[in-house]
């Protein structure tokens, strides 16, 4: 398996669902007429600007879509109708949705929506948490976003030259008319609407979560916001700011040999602050640690940093900012995972990494309008106002306003992996801490937590627990339960397995989630592998001030 093919915005893995769009006809199909008349009758449902291409009874068979690629055929209880949509709600947009919905018995009566990935483009990505949940009963959707792309990696935004229509579809619009669609269809299937509505992204899908909760706050009773790259022009913006630090110098690159270097010095700093020593750090924020360190000129050890080196990390560690009054356009990344797999190389600082492809395309295709614009000619003054001004009502979902989306009685859970090496974690603190001051502390725990995980990485893996359970979270809130202030995260073997929703061994060590602003800290006693042996507590400011 080649983690480091080019790859969706959404996490290293995404490549495998994004491949998988190509089997997707390889599942077994039964005739619906003989197997599920319901499914077949689909066909012939007419709804305002919507086409069903497709509405085929799927069984378990020996070649599931994402089968070849290592992922197990859906259990043998699974079965359920695939239903293919095509809508258009306006001149010069079609948007390809996709259904699958459990058969009757096996329904619980609910609709889950799932986000895409990078610039979306196949519906593979959103096939990935469509199999984990359908097999938990739910009716399932995913889109592509309103766009076929080009090379099938999530980062070629060539689609969106002078297609203004196109780029709403992505903005916020293709998710919003799939949602519509999908209760539609779901009510004709099943003779009953859905009793609750989720919707659940991470990365780009995160992003578009916000934006379900900001734009259309009636589509869902409950959404979840994992990593979200919700300040989308700032975002692009610190992916420039990446190719400006260790691309545009040569002499600046940081190699793995530096990075595991980087890392080493980060934990040995960090590790032990908040108690325990596990190679983790839990809220990098109290981290001081000094990269200077690491020069060569004070430390000769393998991976030590020349002083193009030292600049280019300390810029990333600072994020973006203005040339001319140095005034912060986003916060940077946390220390401790730089070397972690799937990790700053693949993101950030290698030959290939994601970053720079990912900002040229947004900036030659979503705003100048120019397919040859290169990284070189972005003014970090001038352009990233301009960029603002032209994408961000389209784009960013950082209105720190959800006073209807409250209103309607939504519940927002919102999750991040420090670690996370495409997205800074600390963005999302950023936005949570202005919805906590425009509405209010007490107003915003009426509806929203936001859960910071420890190491993980971008939307899953890392040294520590970062498999949990937040759907099953966010639907005991919304069905009436207490709002979540603590949520249990395990660590196993293989976290691609688990995050692919494949079997695997017990958890190797748990350790709680904790609500922010509280993290976890060890109550002295017990096995530090043990969530049990932990508890939530709120640090002072001080503590957490960079």
């Amino acid at each position: 398996m080649m983690l480091r093919t080019s790859l969706a915005a959404a996490s290293a893995v995404a490549v495998l669902a994004a491949a998988c769009a190509a089997n997707a006809q390889t599942a077994a199909p039964v005739s619906p007429d003989a197997a599920d008349p319901a499914c077949g009758a689909l066909k012939n449902l007419r709804l305002p600007h919507t086409r069903i291409t497709d509405a085929v009874a799927m069984k378990v068979g020996d070649r599931q879509p994402m089968e070849a690629f290592g992922i197990p055929s859906l259990p043998a209880e699974t079965a359920y109708c695939r239903v293919s949509v095509t809508l258009t709600p306006v001149a010069g947009s079609e948007i390809r949705s996709e259904l699958w919905l459990p058969v009757a018995g096996n329904w619980n009566g609910k609709f889950a929506a799932t986000g895409n990935a990078g610039f979306g483009g196949s519906l593979g990505p959103p096939r990935l948490a469509m199999r984990a949940n359908v097999t938990r009963g739910y009716a399932v959707a995913g889109t592509d976003m309103g766009h076929t792309e080009p090379g099938a990696d999530g980062k070629d935004a060539s689609w969106a030259l002078n297609q203004p229509e196109k780029i709403i579809d992505f903005g916020h619009r293709a998710n919003h008319v799939t949602a519509v669609a999908a209760k539609a269809v779901i009510a004709a299937y099943y003779g009953r609407a859905p009793v609750r509505s989720y919707f659940q992204g991470c990365s780009d899908g995160g992003r578009e979560a916000l934006m379900e909760a900001q734009r259309y706050p009636d589509d869902f009773d409950g959404i979840i916001a994992g990593a979200p790259g919700a300040a989308w022009t700032h975002l692009m913006t610190t992916f420039a700011w990446s190719w400006k630090m260790v691309h545009e110098n040569p002499a600046s690159q940081l190699k793995a040999p530096n990075l595991a270097r980087i890392q080493a010095a980060a934990i040995a700093a960090c590790d032990e602050l908040d108690g325990v020593k596990d190679g983790v750090i839990e809220d990098p924020r109290i981290c001081h640690f000094d990269p200077a360190t690491v020069l060569c000129s004070n430390d000769a050890s393998e991976g030590c940093l020349s002083p193009e080196q030292l600049t280019g990390l300390k810029g990333l560690y600072g994020g973006p900012r203005r040339g001319l009054t140095g005034a912060s356009l986003y916060p940077g990344f946390a220390p401790g995972g730089e070397a972690q797999r799937s990790g700053w190389d693949l993101w950030i600082t290698s030959d290939t990494a994601q970053h720079p492809d990912f900002a040229r395309s947004f900036f030659a295709n979503f705003v100048f309008d120019q397919a040859d614009w290169q990284l070189s000619q972005f003014d970090f003054d001038k352009s990233f106002d301009t960029v603002h001004e032209r994408m961000a009502s389209v784009t960013d979902s950082d209105n720190p306003d959800m006073s209807a989306f409250k209103a309607s009685g939504g519940k927002l859970l919102m999750y991040h992996g420090w670690n996370d090496a495409a997205l800074p974690a600390e963005g999302t603190i950023r936005y949570f801490d202005n919805v906590r001051e425009t509405m209010g502390v007490d107003e915003t725990d009426e509806f929203a937590r936001l859960f910071m995980v420890p190491a993980m990485g971008h939307c899953f893996g890392g040294p520590g627990p970062n498999s949990f359970d937040i759907l099953g979270a966010l639907d005991a809130w919304v069905e009436g339960g207490p709002a979540p202030d603590r949520i249990v995260a395990s660590k196993y073997a293989n976290d691609l397995a688990v995050f692919l929703n494949m079997p695997t061994g017990p958890a190797l060590s748990t350790r709680p989630l904790c609500a922010y602003p509280a993290v976890a800290r060890w109550k002295g006693e017990g096995a530090t592998n043990d969530e049990a042996n932990f508890e939530c507590v709120v640090p002072p400011p001080a503590a957490t001030k960079s």
